[in-house]
């Protein structure tokens, strides 16, 4: 596959990680309310949504109340029983629950404020033909990160709390690197501070 002949928007599966244990939240950070009064993920999951057509939502065991408002987004829900594991192993669990894909478009659901034009960024350089993909704010790598359908074996064997950083190191010499004018692309939520509008740039 080349630019010349893009995939489908439904060839690329998005899949949203929102299986963390929000230790340094104090309380679930994916169902606190942004300043308009949607909750985090549920915010991720519609900029997700926006701009693909096939979204996987990857909760922890016991989060109910989040996996339900995931699914009335749209998304299609799995459940990842050892997501105490760390993100390799929600990945894994997200990709198997997925099956084969021209492309996965791995977004965090603690990361509410990246803007959708940046997801249709990712996803057009992912359908274009571009095995990586990440976007960059000024310097900094962000997310959502585009992983090619051929690297579905080695993501549905991560473990660990790295993701798939091991894997994009392995192959940085593929990585396609958009500049975004996005800092939402940069920024997730760790704090209730952290829930505050990002500063205009």
């Amino acid at each position: 596959m080349n630019a010349a002949t893009p995939a489908p928007r439904g060839a690329i599966v998005g899949l949203l990680l929102a299986a963390g244990a929000s230790r340094r939240f104090g309380t679930d950070k994916l169902a606190h309310a942004l300043p308009h009064g949607v909750a985090v993920a549920v915010q991720a999951a519609r900029h997700m949504r926006s701009g693909i057509d096939r979204v996987v939502a990857v909760v922890r065991p016991g989060a109910d109340d989040t996996a339900r408002a995931l699914a009335a987004e749209g998304c299609e829900v799995v459940v990842c029983e050892d997501a105490d594991a760390g993100m390799g192993a929600s990945l894994a669990c997200g990709v198997r629950a997925a099956g084969e894909a021209a492309g996965y478009l791995v977004a965090l659901a603690d990361m509410p404020f990246v803007r959708p034009s940046t997801i249709a960024a990712v996803r057009d350089a992912l359908a274009g033909g571009a095995l990586l993909v990440r976007p960059y704010f000024r310097t900094r790598p962000g997310h959502p990160v585009g992983i090619g359908g051929r690297f579905r074996a080695e993501l549905e064997t991560l473990a660990g709390d790295a993701g798939a950083r091991d894997l994009l190191d392995a192959h940085v010499a593929e990585m396609v690197k958009l500049p975004v004018g996005d800092p939402g692309a940069i920024r997730d939520i760790d704090t209730p501070a952290d829930v505050a509008p990002p500063p205009r740039v």
